[in-house]
C-alpha cells in the first residue's frame, strides 16, 4: 500500500499510523469513503483485519475535525465482554494520539450512578448491548441524548441479527433514525455467508441499495489440525474429547497462551477439571462462561489481557472478537458443529491478518472425526453456515413499543411506520400491529379486567401513553430478551426431593414417561408448578436425562459427512481405524448415498433396535425420538426408549420393527407432534418466555427479584386462563411458533421426513452394525448425554464394537 494512502487523514491520525509503521488498509479507507458519502456500510473482513478500527475510523476523524461534547457514536456488541475489550483497545490509540475523546461502556454490569451520569453528560463514544440501548431509549430524555448521534456501529452482526436480540436492535435502530435522521449504520463481521441478507437487515426500510458492501482482503490461511490419540485409535463413543486432556495440556505447555473452546458450560467445567488434574507444572489456567459472576469473568479477562494465563477454558462467551494478541493456539473440544463458528473461534488465535491462526480440533468419536474433517474442508472452500432470517417476533415488538411509550406518548400511525422501517417487521400487517397494541393496552380480552395488565391508554385524539408511572419502572426493571431457564425439583408424591433437572428437559415429559435419575428409573406422574412428581418404576427407562439443547450440526457439515460415507475416494485421508470402520460397515450393511436415509433394524440382548442415520442434529433427533416411540406404542411394538446423537437416532423395544417407513410418515408432524407439544410442558415453557419478554409477567419487583418458581406459577396461571378463554391470544400464537421452531428443530424434522418418504433404505441385520455402535453405547447410560465418559462406558463400547466389527 502506498505511503500516501493516509494523505486524507487528519495529521494527528496520519502521524499515529506512521509512528506505528502502518498504512490504512484498503477496506478501512473504503469504509471511510462510505462515511464521507453519508452511506451505510457492511464490512465483511477476516479476524485480525482491523475491523474495529475500520468501524470507528470515520468517527475518530469527525471528532478530530468537528469536536462535539455530545454522543457521537454508538457501538453495539452482542457480548458484555466484547464491549469492555473494545473500550480497552480504543482507549489506547486515543491516548497515543492525545485525543480528547471519552469512551465508556454501558451494559447491565454498569453501576447505576454511572448510568445516570452518562444520560446527563454522555461520552462521545458509548459501547453497549442491544438490551441496554433499548433501556436508554425508554427514557423521556432520549430525544435529547440521541439528537446529534452520527453513527451506530454493530459488531459481530452475524451473532444476533437473525434472532430476537436482532429484532430488538433493529427496532431500536428504527427509533434512533427518527431521533437522529442523519445517523449512519455500520455493521462488522468476519463470517457472513449471505452479505445481501445482512445489508437488507441493516438498511432503513430494508432498502439494500442504501448499504455499501465492503470486503476485506483474505488473511493468511489458518493452520488447523485434528488431534488423534497417541495410539491413533479414535474412541467409539463420547462427544467431548475428554480423552485428550493430557495431550491438550502438553499443547498448553508448548504454546504461549491457549484458548480451549467447549460447546456447553457443563463441558467447560469438566474439561477445566480434567486439565487441572494433569497440570503437572502448575501452569496458570482459568475458565470463562456466561454462568460465572461478573467478578469472576472480569478477573479472568484482565488476567488474559495482561498475559498472566497460559490456558483458558471457555464457551461461546468468547466466540466473538475479544482481541488478545498473545493467544497463539485455539483448541476445539468435541465437534465444531459449523464452519462459521469454527472460523470465529480460530480467529481468536494471533488476531493478526498476516499471520496464520493455529488451531486443533479434538473429536470425541469417529463420527466427530468425519465432522471435524468436513469442517476443515468447508473452511478450505470458503463455505460458511447458512443463515436464516425470519419475520420479527411479536413479543419483542411488544417490549419495544412499551419502551417507546415510557419515553413519551405516540401516535399509532407514526409508530406503525417506524416499526415497519425495521427490516424484520417490514411486512407487519396493520391488524397484527393493532393486536400487539391491544395486548399492551390491557392484556387482551381474557385479562382486561385486571388493572395489572392495563399498561397503555389512548386518549380522544388517538394518542397512546403509559397509563400509570409504575408501569415505566416495571418495564425498566424487567426488559430484556434473554430469559433464564429455571429448574424443576424432582419429588416423590410424599414430598421427598431427589434433586433438580433443567426445566427444558422436564418440559418434554408427559405422565407415564420414564427416565433415569439418581440411580433410579422414575416414572412421571405429573408436573405441578416447578415440581416434577415421580414414582419409582420397574419399567425400562425410555428417556435419558440431558442438559440443555446442544448446538446442532449445521446442514452444510451434515451434507459433507454424508458425502464422506459415499465417496470412497476420500477414505485414504482418514486414520486407519476410521477407514476400517467404514469398510466393515460397507461389507456388513450399507453406506447410504447422500440423498438416502439408511435405517437398520437388528436384535441385541433381547431387544429389537431401529437406527436411522439422518444427520439432522441432536435436537431434531430428540424430538423425533419422542414422536416415533409414541407411534411405536400405538402400533403395539412395545417401545422401551430411544437415544440419539447428532448423526443417528436409535429406538428400541420388545417387538421387531418390520416397516420403518410407517413410523417416519410425514403426518407425524400433524398428529403425534401436535399432541405431544400440547400434552407436554413445551408450550407452557415457551409461553413463559414470551410472556416475560412481552412484559406480561414481571421478573423483578423493586427491591427484590422473583424466583423462577414464582415466575412459572404466574405464567402457568395466565396460560391456563388464555387456553380456556382466549385460545387465539397473541402470546399463545407466539409461544406455539417458538415451541415449534426453536425447541424442536421442526424445520429439520420436516426435511428428514420428506427425505424418508422417497429415499428410505431399510437393511435388516442379525446384529449391531459398526455405524450403530456410537449411538447404541448411550443406551442405559444417560450420563453420556451430558458429556461424561467413564471407564465402564468405554469398556461397553469396545465390547459392542467387537461384535459389530466381526466380518463372519
Amino acid at each position: 500500500m502506498r505511503n500516501d494512502d493516509a494523505r486524507d487523514l487528519p495529521p494527528v491520525i496520519a502521524g499515529w499510523f506512521a509512528a506505528k509503521g502502518w498504512n490504512p488498509r484498503r477496506h478501512q479507507l473504503e469504509m471511510l469513503a462510505a462515511a464521507r458519502a453519508g452511506r451505510n456500510a457492511l464490512l465483511v473482513a477476516p479476524t485480525g483485519a482491523g475491523k474495529t478500527l475500520a468501524g470507528f475510523l470515520a468517527s475518530l476523524i469527525e471528532l478530530v475535525e468537528r469536536p462535539t461534547d455530545g454522543l457521537h457514536t454508538l457501538y453495539v456488541s452482542p457480548l458484555k465482554a466484547l464491549a469492555v475489550d473494545v473500550q480497552r483497545n480504543l482507549l489506547k490509540p486515543i491516548a497515543e494520539m492525545g485525543l480528547d475523546i471519552r469512551v465508556e461502556t454501558r451494559t447491565g454490569d454498569t453501576p447505576s450512578d454511572r448510568k445516570a451520569r452518562q444520560r446527563a453528560r454522555p461520552p462521545q463514544m458509548l459501547l453497549t448491548t442491544p438490551e441496554s440501548l433499548s433501556l436508554l431509549l425508554s427514557h423521556e430524555d432520549s430525544p435529547r441524548l440521541f439528537a446529534d448521534l452520527r453513527t451506530i456501529v454493530i459488531d459481530e452482526v452475524h451473532a444476533f441479527a437473525t434472532g430476537k436480540r436482532g429484532d430488538l436492535l433493529s427496532l431500536s435502530m428504527a427509533r434512533l433514525q427518527r431521533l437522529a435522521p442523519d445517523m449512519r449504520r455500520v455493521a462488522l463481521s468476519a463470517t457472513v455467508a449471505d452479505p445481501e441478507a445482512y445489508q437488507g437487515w441493516l438498511a432503513p426500510d430494508a432498502d439494500i441499495e442504501t448499504v455499501d458492501l465492503v470486503l476485506g482482503d483474505p488473511g493468511a490461511e489458518a493452520e488447523i489440525g485434528i488431534l488423534l490419540p497417541e495410539d491413533e485409535r479414535i474412541p467409539w463413543s463420547g462427544h467431548s474429547g475428554r480423552w485428550a486432556a493430557r495431550q491438550v495440556m502438553k499443547e498448553i505447555e508448548r504454546h504461549k497462551t491457549t484458548l480451549i473452546f467447549c460447546n456447553t458450560r457443563s463441558l467447560a467445567e469438566l474439561i477445566f477439571q480434567d486439565l487441572w488434574a494433569v497440570n503437572d507444572d502448575h501452569l496458570p489456567i482459568g475458565i470463562h462462561h456466561g454462568s460465572l459472576s461478573i467478578e469472576a469473568r472480569r478477573k479472568v479477562e484482565a488476567a488474559m489481557a495482561d498475559g498472566r494465563l497460559r490456558g483458558l477454558v471457555c464457551t461461546a462467551s468468547l466466540d466473538l472478537g475479544v482481541d488478545w494478541g498473545d493467544v497463539d493456539l485455539v483448541v476445539q473440544m468435541g465437534a465444531p458443529k459449523g464452519s462459521s463458528r469454527l472460523l470465529q473461534r480460530i480467529g481468536r488465535a494471533n488476531h493478526r491478518l498476516d499471520e496464520p491462526s493455529q488451531a486443533i480440533l479434538v473429536p470425541g468419536n469417529r463420527f466427530e472425526y468425519l465432522e471435524a474433517r468436513a469442517a476443515l474442508d468447508a473452511i478450505d472452500e470458503a463455505e460458511l453456515d447458512p443463515e436464516i432470517f425470519r419475520p420479527g417476533a411479536l413479543d419483542v415488538l411488544a417490549q419495544h413499543i412499551m419502551a417507546a411509550a415510557c419515553a413519551g406518548p405516540f401516535r399509532e400511525e407514526e409508530m406503525l411506520a417506524e416499526v415497519r422501517s425495521a427490516a424484520p417487521y417490514a411486512g407487519l400487517a396493520e391488524g397484527v400491529f393493532r393486536q400487539v397494541l391491544s395486548f399492551i393496552e390491557n392484556g387482551g380480552y381474557a385479562l382486561r379486567a385486571y388493572d395489572r395488565f392495563q399498561r397503555l391508554s389512548r386518549d380522544s385524539e388517538g394518542i397512546w401513553r403509559v397509563s400509570h408511572p409504575r408501569f415505566i419502572q416495571q418495564h425498566r426493571m424487567n426488559a430484556g430478551i434473554i430469559v433464564d431457564a429455571p429448574l424443576l425439583d424432582v419429588r416423590f408424591r410424599n414430598g421427598r426431593r431427589l434433586g433438580t433437572v433443567e426445566e427444558g428437559f422436564g418440559a418434554t415429559l408427559s405422565p407415564g414417561d420414564t427416565f433415569f435419575f439418581a440411580g433410579l428409573v422414575l416414572e412421571v406422574e405429573k408436573t405441578d408448578g416447578t415440581d416434577l412428581i415421580v414414582r419409582a418404576s420397574s419399567k425400562s427407562a425410555r428417556i435419558p436425562t440431558y442438559m440443555g439443547a446442544r448446538m446442532a450440526m449445521s446442514t452444510n457439515l451434515a451434507d459433507r459427512v454424508r458425502g464422506f460415507l459415499d465417496d470412497r475416494g476420500q477414505w485414504p485421508r482418514f486414520p486407519d481405524d476410521v477407514r476400517d470402520w467404514l469398510e466393515v460397515q460397507d461389507y456388513r450393511s450399507v453406506l447410504p448415498r447422500p440423498d438416502q436415509l439408511l435405517v437398520e433394524t437388528f436384535p441385541h440382548e433381547g431387544r429389537h433396535y431401529m437406527v436411522a442415520y439422518s444427520f439432522e442434529g441432536w435436537n431434531a433427533h430428540q424430538s423425533l425420538g419422542m414422536l416415533i416411540t409414541r407411534r411405536m406404542e400405538s402400533a403395539g411394538l412395545k417401545p422401551l426408549g430411544f437415544v440419539s446423537n447428532d448423526y443417528a437416532l436409535a429406538c428400541y423395544g420388545l417387538e421387531p420393527i418390520e416397516d420403518p417407513a410407517a413410523l417416519f410418515s410425514a403426518d407425524i408432524l400433524e398428529d403425534e407432534f401436535v399432541d405431544w407439544v400440547q400434552g407436554s410442558n413445551l408450550l407452557k415453557r415457551a409461553f413463559r418466555e414470551v410472556a416475560v419478554i412481552g412484559g406480561l409477567v414481571e421478573r423483578h419487583h423493586p427491591g427484590k427479584r422473583k424466583s423462577g418458581r414464582q415466575v412459572t406459577f404466574s405464567t402457568d396461571l395466565i396460560y391456563d386462563v388464555l387456553r380456556r378463554y382466549e385460545p387465539d391470544h397473541l402470546l399463545l400464537k407466539a409461544a406455539w411458533e417458538d415451541a415449534k421452531a426453536r425447541l424442536t428443530d421442526v424445520g429439520r424434522l420436516a426435511s428428514l421426513l420428506d427425505r424418508a418418504a422417497g429415499t428410505m433404505l431399510h437393511v435388516e441385520l442379525d446384529r449391531v452394525s459398526p455405524m450403530a455402535v456410537p449411538v447404541l453405547v448411550i443406551v442405559g447410560r444417560e450420563r453420556t448425554a451430558t458429556g461424561t465418559v467413564d471407564d465402564a462406558l468405554l469398556i461397553e463400547a469396545e465390547s459392542l464394537a467387537e461384535i459389530a466389527m466381526r466380518v463372519d
